[in-house]
């Protein structure tokens, strides 16, 4: 009898061990913010991925408007932007800083030579761009190997090639070509190539959008033979498609907002999902993230639908490591969204909301 008990204890601990959910991982989340009000820069939390809980909120470091983070592919450094018209005589100012886990040292910081920085990223071979707004210009900066930034950055000016627009650079992204600017005010993207240690134009130098566009960001799909551009002024999102020669035709334009909605709204961000089979994008004023499937063969855009932010001005919105969840940061209500993300029909479900000021750039540590 004794012998049946125990089986039996046996068996049920075994069923209990079994039926035991796995543990998923934890990550940090960097928080860039403006802090023209309540904020004091950058700030990490912990992400759970079983529950969608965000903790432990922390002060990693005290900087003026680091309102763009980049982290390093080796994961030794994190540089932010300080978007500001007065960390020098010539602009604003970019920051290096050691990373070590969650903690930050600063290494060192130099002036971009433009005003308002809105955008950082990296090369992955030495080398850091900075799109400067207000200044219409370019800084390229090299690292030096403790990922320190390297003084006398490269300037590409966008002012003189437009004498009836105003250059307005919001985003430069290096690519396997060279690297890649969009410029809202010139209502263009801007390719240039690496020669002979310097940046110049590119064969296709210039990549023309509708007048008003106002191109912000962008993002590759397969294998980088698709480009997806988000258009801030006219509330569209336009997809390229490269060609043999190397360059890229517009292939389609779809509409960010609802039909039916009336006021303003300028877009902002967009990321595909790690599978490539969904585009998000972000919508300041109808407060929404909208939701494209893209077709496997062709990479155009279907609408699936739209999500509330539950907040106000989604900046910048960012998916967790596993895909399964998404974070919006909603400047004016000065909070962290989290949804979570069903990854077969890409639709998003509201979770919760941390309360942070002025939140406007999230970066996940992997």
């Amino acid at each position: 009898m004794k012998k049946i008990i125990l089986a039996g204890i046996a068996a049920v601990l075994v069923i209990a061990c079994a039926e035991k959910p796995e543990e998923k991982s934890m990550y940090t989340l960097f928080v860039g913010t403006y802090t023209d009000g309540d904020s004091e820069g950058i700030y990490t939390y912990t992400f759970d991925t079983n529950t969608g809980e965000l903790s432990n909120q922390k002060l990693a470091a005290k900087l003026t408007n680091p309102s763009y983070l980049a982290i390093s592919e080796d994961k030794r450094n994190l540089y932010a932007v300080q978007e500001t018209s007065d960390f020098d005589s010539l602009g604003g100012g970019v920051t290096a800083f050691s990373l070590n886990k969650d903690v930050l040292e600063l290494q060192n910081s130099m002036g971009t030579q433009g005003v308002h920085p809105c955008h950082v990223s990296l090369s992955g071979d030495g080398h850091l761009a900075v799109a400067n707004y207000t200044g219409g210009n370019v800084s390229i900066f090299s690292l030096n190997d403790d990922g320190s930034l390297a003084e006398n950055p490269q300037i590409i000016d966008h002012k003189p090639l437009d004498s009836m627009k105003t250059s307005h650079a919001h985003m430069a992204q290096f690519n396997a070509d060279g690297l890649m600017v969009t410029d809202l005010g010139l209502d263009a993207i801007k390719r240039y190539s690496l020669k002979d240690g310097e940046f110049v134009p590119a064969e296709q130098s210039s990549i023309p959008f509708e007048d008003g566009a106002g191109p912000r960001h962008f993002t590759f799909g397969k294998n980088g033979q698709l480009s997806y551009v988000i258009n801030e002024l006219n509330s569209t999102i336009s997809v390229f498609e490269r060609v043999e020669n190397g360059n890229y035709q517009e292939v389609q334009v779809v509409p960010t907002l609802a039909a039916d909605f009336e006021g303003e709204s300028f877009c902002a961000d967009l990321h595909l999902s790690p599978d490539g089979k969904f585009l998000y994008g972000s919508n300041r004023g109808e407060n929404t993230i909208v939701i494209f499937a893209v077709d496997g063969d062709s990479g155009q855009l279907e609408l699936v639908g739209r999500e509330s932010v539950h907040g106000d001005w989604p900046r910048n919105f960012s998916m967790d490591p596993t895909g399964e969840f998404l974070l919006v940061a909603n400047k004016k209500t000065s909070n962290i969204g989290v949804f979570k993300r069903d990854v077969e029909n890409g639709t998003l479900s509201f979770l919760n909301e941390t309360e942070l000021p002025n939140p406007v750039c999230l970066v996940f540590l992997n």
